[in-house]
């Protein structure tokens, strides 16, 4: 979507109170701004994520996290979650340096670090494993441990796997062993929630208690499946979990 020219694309304009609206009409529980940075239309999705917590919706960003904190305070009291890109350590990664040109990617731990004390939204992390940039035992050791010290031991880490496209097309796609092997850095570091992502029906892609680690949610592409819940507390052991918002 980012590159296609404006003309190649048809587009219906949506005001927020239309989106709104169109949410409400459609059974939706919320609203999630993603796909394209929703950064760049800050000013309507402030407006849009107002009007959308009147109406009792829930909120969402998937975004880069590379935005300014006063923005970020802006729409702060209108989040409910948070997600986020961390594509590679806060120093020295050659994800950063190379593929998305940022020389510093501290401000994107310092933006959602903020969203998730200051706001208090759930806040959810990814790592697309790119093979040769982010996929060393050291650099996702350093990431893991970086959500850990910073975003808590229940923030959710997923590690999905990358696909080759467009300027990184030569690449092979990430080997299942990888993402397995991060998730294992990721659950030895300290984290108690790290999924597998883009590898349908694999048992990483699943939610297991972290008490007494049973499965509790099941998934296998957009089926989900809570047999192992009655409310948000393991059916097995009893457990709190730490699920934010509705079951359905």
């Amino acid at each position: 979507m980012t590159r296609l020219g404006q003309a190649a694309v048809r587009t219906t304009p949506l005001s927020p109170e239309e989106l709104v609206n169109y949410a409400r009409k459609g059974g939706c529980q919320g609203i999630a701004w993603t796909y394209n940075e929703p950064t760049i239309w800050m000013e309507y999705a402030i407006d849009g994520a107002k009007l959308a917590k009147a109406q009792g919706l829930y909120t969402v960003f998937v975004t880069n996290g590379y935005v300014g904190l006063e923005a970020l305070d802006a729409i702060g009291p209108y989040l409910d979650a948070y997600r986020v890109d961390f594509k590679g350590r806060m120093e020295g990664s050659r994800f950063y340096r190379e593929v998305a040109k940022i020389k510093n990617p501290r401000p994107i731990l310092e933006a959602v670090t903020r969203a998730r004390k200051k706001w208090n939204m759930h806040v959810e992390i990814i790592t697309n494993v790119v093979p040769g940039y982010n996929d060393s035992p050291e650099e996702l050791r350093d990431i893991a441990r970086t959500i850990l010290e910073n975003l808590g031991k229940e923030t959710p880490w997923h590690v999905t796997r990358f696909y080759p496209y467009l300027e990184l097309g030569h690449l092979p796609p990430t080997p299942i062993e990888k993402l397995e092997e991060a998730r294992e850095i990721g659950m030895t570091a300290g984290l108690e929630f790290v999924y597998l992502g883009n590898v349908p029906d694999h048992p990483g892609e699943h939610t297991y208690c972290n008490k007494c680690g049973k499965a509790v949610i099941e998934r296998m592409g957009y089926y989900v499946s809570i047999h192992g819940l009655e409310d948000k507390n393991c059916r097995f052991c009893g457990n709190a979990l730490p699920i934010v918002g509705e079951i359905l």
